[in-house]
């Protein structure tokens, strides 16, 4: 086994999504994007394979070229240990933008700060300080 790599389907707005989340975390990059082109199976231009990464977790993407019933669920996050206050305040508000509190920022007694939410494209994220 070479390596273990999270991988996120969304349904139409991949490239969007990696964007935002690229430009939100330092030190994270998009290293690769490949768009289906015309005649292909997926949406011209949406994202055939994308790899990414966040403070060097490598992910990877697609835009689904098949719609269905289902989306991400909470059960599944990506989760952030952020250095200072400043930071985990910052994310949470660029991650929450459009999205759904289910835990919002607070004092849960195991972390100082901590939230749990699920961004304007589906996916959880919980943070801690």
């Amino acid at each position: 086994m070479n390596k273990v790599t999270p991988f996120l389907m969304f349904q139409g707005d991949a490239e969007e999504a990696i964007q935002a989340y690229t430009s939100w975390i330092e030190d994270s990059a998009i290293t690769s994007i490949v768009r289906y082109g015309p005649n292909e199976l997926g949406a011209e231009g949406s994202v055939k394979h994308a790899t990414f990464t966040l403070k060097g977790q490598q992910f990877m993407c697609i835009d689904s070229n098949v719609k269905h019933d289902f989306t991400f669920t909470p059960s599944f996050s990506i989760y952030v240990t952020c250095d200072t206050e400043a930071e985990i305040d910052r994310l949470y508000s660029q991650l929450s933008e459009g999205g759904q509190a289910m835990m919002p920022l607070d004092n849960y007694g195991f972390s100082s700060k901590f939230a749990w939410i699920s961004d304007k494209f589906g996916v959880s994220w919980q943070m801690t300080l």
